[in-house]
């Protein structure tokens, strides 16, 4: 039987520096990602590196440096949920600013979720930690001299939207478009109460109505499914009054208006119907769906900037732009009383 080969030696990165051409301080500051270096000079150190199939040596260079170049996000540890439209912003922010970024899933709750930041924090691994759910209080405290933390409190324990996602204003800003076209009496069909956004456009809704001087039929409690739609405006009473309904996502205001149309009602002419969550799918309905456009994907940018700015020591720039956006579609359109 032959000898197996000895391990190839680990290049290093005076060799790297060599086959470049240039000195070992320089592919240093290249991969600390640095500035100021020319073109022609990063395309030979770039080569170099690859020619020689350099790794740098992470658990060293922090130890000196404590610069890895690398970030970590925590998550909730729940089955099937990800927050990828969120992470997908964030990740693009670390990426651009030169960081590497891994995404932990923690099952447990908020202790075992602090536990696990303060040993990543601790590790000397990576650079920063940003969690996008509650830890526990003065945590970020103990975090000491290790990592920078940074918690943007978006998702509970379950992966249910907290914070700007919760944010139900801009149902009053529906209800008093409607209003303004010519509706008065309403219905509203939430979403599952244990979930703060279904919540907070639930009060929303009432708070609108009562202002505005309109007419509720009332709150219909559903689950975020298209069959809650269709059974909340299936149960209408031919003489209601219901002109509008103001539905907790998209998924329920489509089954909205197929409930409508089985009852030979045409939507918006007889009823019309608003969504939430700008689900693709919306746009291509028939008629397509008046809906609210939550930008998850500027929520992870922020908080990432947050967090390579705590990394840098300096001040980060976030985008102040509204993070929901109502795009007025073809499912609403005049009420009776226009």
């Amino acid at each position: 039987m032959a000898e197996p080969e000895p391990p190839r030696r680990r290049p290093t990165i005076m060799e790297v520096a060599r086959l470049a051409g240039v000195s070992h301080q320089t592919v240093s500051r290249y991969l600390r990602f640095e500035g100021g270096l020319r073109e022609a000079t990063r395309e030979r150190v770039d080569a170099a590196i690859r020619e020689l199939n350099y790794r740098p040596n992470l658990v060293a260079r922090s130890m000196r440096t404590r610069r890895t170049g690398r970030l970590a996000i925590l998550l909730p540890g729940v089955p099937g949920a990800s927050p990828s439209r969120l992470l997908a912003g964030a990740i693009a922010t670390a990426h651009a600013e030169g960081f590497v970024v891994e995404a932990v899933s923690v099952d447990g709750g908020v202790g075992a979720r602090t536990g696990r930041m303060l040993e990543l924090a601790g590790s000397g691994q990576v650079e920063g930690v940003l969690s996008l759910a509650p830890v526990a209080p003065d945590s970020l405290r103990a975090a000491g001299e290790g990592a920078s933390v940074v918690v943007s409190a978006d998702y509970d324990d379950e992966m249910r939207g907290l914070g700007e996602i919760a944010d139900g204003s801009v149902v009053a800003d529906l209800v008093e478009g409607l209003a303004k076209a010519g509706h008065r009496r309403f219905l509203h069909v939430s979403g599952p109460l244990q979930y703060a956004s279904a919540r907070g456009r639930r009060q929303t809704y009432l708070e609108a109505v009562e202002r505005l001087g309109l007419e509720s039929h009332g709150v219909f409690d559903g689950d975020w499914s298209a069959e809650s739609g269709a059974e909340a405006v299936r149960s209408l009473p031919e003489d209601s009054g219901v002109s509008a309904v103001i539905a907790g996502n998209d998924v329920v205001a489509a089954g909205a208006v197929r409930a409508a149309m089985e009852r030979g009602w045409s939507v918006p002419g007889d009823l019309s119907v608003t969504g939430w969550d700008n689900n693709p799918v919306g746009a291509y309905l028939s008629p397509s769906l008046t809906t609210v456009d939550v930008d998850l994907e500027r929520l992870g940018v922020n908080a990432m900037r947050r967090l390579v700015a705590a990394v840098r020591g300096t001040v980060a720039e976030v985008g102040r732009e509204p993070l929901n956006t109502i795009l007025w579609r073809e499912s609403t359109g005049p009420g009776p009383w226009r």
